[in-house]
């Protein structure tokens, strides 16, 4: 499968270029954009200032050249947190999509958006700061709507970004688990 794996607001960090790694050695073949161009930063509040000081507008410009060339393959897109959002972004917006996997993030979903049985799965701390209850029901509900096929997989007591070692909210079962599930996911597209 060829997977195109956006980083979140930290940056192109090691755990990116590790989870990459574990793809690959399931036998995908990975693409890894840094959309910061080399910045990375240490705190989420750093990584929020780097986002907004891109926009949202670039780092969307950023992800869509990066996936272009490969787009043709029919690619499964996937991300970390806003690199959630932004996957899904271009998964929906690409007819050739194979799949999306989200870990840890998702995003808005344009009215009218068309995504005919692409198949998605979610992966998500529960409770999540950033993914509450209520938003993810509504997703979870407008993308059924716009034809996805979506498994949502919830980790109760995991920190937001849970399969990230160099973060606090690092939770290894948790982590494990995440792997385990989406690499299964992985060899049904």
């Amino acid at each position: 499968m060829n997977i195109m794996l956006f980083h979140s607001v930290y940056g192109l960090r090691p755990a990116v270029r590790a989870a990459a790694d574990r793809l690959r050695a399931a036998g995908h073949q990975v693409r890894v954009p840094d959309l910061f161009e080399g910045q990375t930063a240490e705190t989420v509040e750093e990584g929020m200032d780097l986002k907004e000081k891109i926009g949202k507008e670039e780092l969307l410009r950023r992800a869509i050249l990066a996936a272009a060339p490969y787009s043709e393959q029919g690619l499964v897109y996937a991300g970390f947190s806003l690199g959630g959002s932004i996957a899904q972004n271009l998964a929906l917006g690409d007819e050739k999509a194979r799949g999306l996997l989200l870990l840890h993030g998702t995003s808005d979903i344009a009215e009218g958006a068309s995504a005919d049985d692409l198949p998605v799965q979610l992966h998500v701390a529960d409770p999540d700061p950033f993914e509450p209850h209520d938003w993810l029901n509504a997703w979870y509900l407008q993308m059924q709507r716009a034809g996805a096929d979506v498994e949502i997989y919830r980790y109760p007591g995991a920190g937001h970004l849970y399969t990230d070692p160099g973060l606090p909210d690092y939770d290894e079962a948790a982590a494990e688990q995440t792997w385990r599930i989406a690499l299964g996911f992985l060899e049904t597209l």
